[in-house]
């Protein structure tokens, strides 16, 4: 079989996206299986692919302000 397979992502943007239209925001997709994918929008092509229990321990720790001193 030649040529290359591309699979299609449908990204969703954070409903806190920045008020210019959300050009700086973070945007999640569904991977197959239990694979979510992770980006920053003004940098698409760093993609961070996790598992929906390693996504959700990450947004708990990011809701409770563990990342803030990141800043």
């Amino acid at each position: 079989m030649s040529g290359v397979y591309v699979n299609r992502i449908d990204w969703q943007k954070s409903s806190f996206s920045d008020a210019d239209g959300g050009s700086t925001c973070v945007e999640l997709a569904y991977g197959s299986g239990d694979v979510r994918h992770l980006r920053e929008s003004d940098d698409s092509d760093a993609v961070i692919a996790t598992d929906v229990v390693r996504l959700r321990a990450f947004l708990l720790a990011a809701k409770a302000g563990e990342f803030d001193h990141l800043i």
